[in-house]
Order: C-alpha cells, then sequence, then structure tokens
C-alpha cells in the first residue's frame, strides 16, 4: 500500500480467499483511517481464484459494514470511494459482490482496467502524458 496524490493505492496477489481477504480489507482501512484517504485504488489484476457466489456476497456484505463502521468509528469527512481492478473469473461479469456492497451504502465499483478505475476516482495513472 502507498498513498499518492491523494489516492491510497493497493495492491493485491495470491490466491482468494474469503478470510484472507477480510483480513486483507481491515488492513486496507487501517491504512485509510491512517492517511485519511477518501479514494482506494486497488489493483488486484494478480488475484487468482473463482470465488463462489456465496463467497461474493459475504464479501461484499463485510466490506460494506466494515466501511461504515470505520466511516463512523473514526469519524473520516465521507465514505471512501472504492475503485478495484479485478479479471475474471475473479471479477464475475454479474459484478454480483460489487452490486451487494453498493446495496448496502459502499461507493465501490470494479474495473478491468487501471485507466477506467483511476478515471472514475478522477485521477490519471501516469501513464498518460500530461496535456
Amino acid at each position: 500500500m502507498r498513498f499518492e496524490s491523494g489516492i491510497l493505492k493497493v495492491d493485491a496477489s495470491g490466491e482468494f480467499s474469503l478470510e484472507g481477504a477480510k483480513r486483507a480489507f481491515l488492513e486496507l482501512m487501517g491504512a485509510v483511517v491512517h492517511y485519511q484517504a477518501e479514494k482506494i485504488l486497488l489493483d488486484g489484476r494478480n488475484i487468482k481464484g473463482n470465488p463462489a457466489h456465496i463467497e461474493r456476497f459475504y464479501y461484499g456484505y463485510f466490506a460494506a459494514a466494515e466501511t461504515i463502521s470505520f466511516t463512523a468509528k473514526y469519524r473520516l469527512r465521507q465514505q471512501p470511494q472504492f475503485a478495484y481492478v479485478l479479471h475474471e473469473p475473479l471479477r464475475d461479469r454479474g459484478r454480483y459482490g460489487e452490486k451487494v456492497a453498493v446495496n448496502r451504502g459502499m461507493n465501490i465499483k470494479v474495473f478491468e482496467t487501471l485507466e477506467e478505475a483511476s478515471e472514475w476516482l478522477g485521477a490519471t495513472t501516469g501513464n498518460k502524458p500530461e496535456a
């Protein structure tokens, strides 16, 4: 994890497991509090796995609940905005995990590319020349 240009950037890799993902999310939220980050870019293109439908539900539910809890407990100025970059099959076509989290109040969107995610966050990836 690194905080640059107002964005907490997270590079994630390894084999997906629900418990591991929950632990990693709590670490991420600790960094959100530390840096008072309002925008988070999680690059999960190197995460392998194909979570079961119920695991997608549990992760989305957990992430939303913890985000809301941390926002209130640590009096964050606003709820953080999360952009996840994932490839299939980790990112399912129906974006079920995203929908679960959004329906529970989390500001999150899943993308295929860093460029799309950065644009949604209102940032640039640094790969493009300045205009």
